[in-house]
């Protein structure tokens, strides 16, 4: 347990917004936090309405989107009829290599090029460094989680 719950259910919140800000759901981007912080393996849908004082309709909103994007699991507890929720070991690694986002802004970025149709406009320079960059970020990132494991393997030897 917290030594400082309060303190912790502050962090939990306020991580949960600055992913809102970025554009993530906001009860998911809660649920999510509350399992990052939660001293258990995992928790069920009533302790997650509970911890965030939400509906069981949002919770299972947000457990719903969270499993979609493969962020969380789904695990039958023996003798129980409820599920809990659990977050892999490296969640945001799988959410990261699943993003298909980079691809997309690369491949709108070659579509404005395309629209614009002059090759010596600024906008088709500023859309060729745009569609560059995000094709730079989809190549190197497999590169990056490859060595954040490692890391991380060295970290917790």
């Amino acid at each position: 347990m917290a030594t400082d719950e309060r303190a912790l259910t502050e962090v939990m919140e306020h991580a949960a917004s600055v992913l809102t800000a970025a554009g993530f759901p906001k009860m998911p981007a809660r649920v999510l936090m509350a399992l990052t912080v939660t001293e258990a393996p995992g928790m069920t849908a009533s302790e997650l309405a509970e911890r965030l004082d939400s509906s069981a309709a949002s919770i299972s909103g947000a457990v719903r989107y969270l499993q979609t994007i493969s962020i969380i699991r789904r695990v039958s507890q023996n003798g129980s009829r409820r599920d809990r929720y659990e977050l892999p070991s490296d969640w945001y690694a799988s959410l990261v290599r699943q993003s298909p986002v980079y691809g997309v802004l690369a491949a709108q970025a070659d579509s404005g090029i395309a629209a614009v149709g002059d090759p010596s406009s600024p906008a088709t320079e500023r859309l060729r460094d745009m569609a560059g960059f995000y094709r730079f970020l989809e190549q190197q990132l497999p590169k990056l989680l490859d060595e954040w494991e490692q890391v991380r393997a060295a970290r917790d030897a």
